[in-house]
């Protein structure tokens, strides 16, 4: 009886053992796809859910004639970023989808473009292209390099806020540069807060 009784309890304890290390492992790999399809591989949140394909048809920007002759096609590459405070230059691609993200910053596909009159909205991840992004200070540059042209923004303000605060892509009555990417920046797994960078167009060569 007694060797029953042991044995019955030494199966419980095994299990019980493997129940938490079952769910230990089922949570890390929980954490690592929330890391990886919210952080890594999809657009901050912030753009998210209005960036589909089938909502661009319905808000896509006008493009300004004398800058742009056409609208981009998603996967264009439309440019670069060169950030000297970080000593980065980094490639422009129209949208922010998965493959976007992947080649370098995404544009926003309902903002306007580089250099327009209105707010232009630029994503990155945190830990590629927009990795270090807290560094940058007011007065700092952003030189966005088109087609249309060169056109230096300088930094005028950073936040931090929801993912779910739309006040980022709001329109703006002059030419304005957002940077948007997760935070926080040093830390693994999906948070979900944004790094805001606004910048204000001060000079501009067509």
């Amino acid at each position: 009886m007694f060797t029953v009784l042991s044995l019955g309890f030494m199966i419980l304890g095994i299990g019980s053992i493997s129940w938490v290390l079952f769910s230990m492992w089922a949570q890390a790999h929980s954490d690592y796809y929330v890391e990886t399809t919210h952080s890594h591989y999809s657009i901050p949140a912030i753009v998210e859910g209005i960036n589909s394909k089938s909502d661009i048809s319905l808000v896509l920007p006008t493009p300004d004639k004398n800058l742009y002759s056409v609208y981009p096609d998603e996967g264009d590459n439309i440019g670069s970023l060169t950030i000297p405070a970080l000593k980065r230059k980094l490639p422009i691609i129209q949208g922010t989808g998965v493959e976007e993200l992947k080649e370098g910053v995404g544009h926003f596909i309902q903002s306007v473009l580089p250099g327009q009159e209105d707010n232009c909205v630029l994503s990155g991840h945190r830990e590629t292209v927009f990795r270090q992004m807290d560094n940058l200070k007011i007065g700092d540059q952003l030189i966005v390099q088109t087609s249309a042209g060169t056109f230096t923004y300088e930094v005028n303000g950073t936040r931090i806020v929801h993912e779910d605060d739309k006040t980022v892509i709001v329109p703006t009555d002059h030419a304005v540069l957002t940077l948007t990417t997760c935070y926080p920046f040093d830390t693994p797994g999906y948070y979900p807060d944004r790094y805001i960078v606004s910048a204000i167009l001060v000079n501009k060569k067509i």
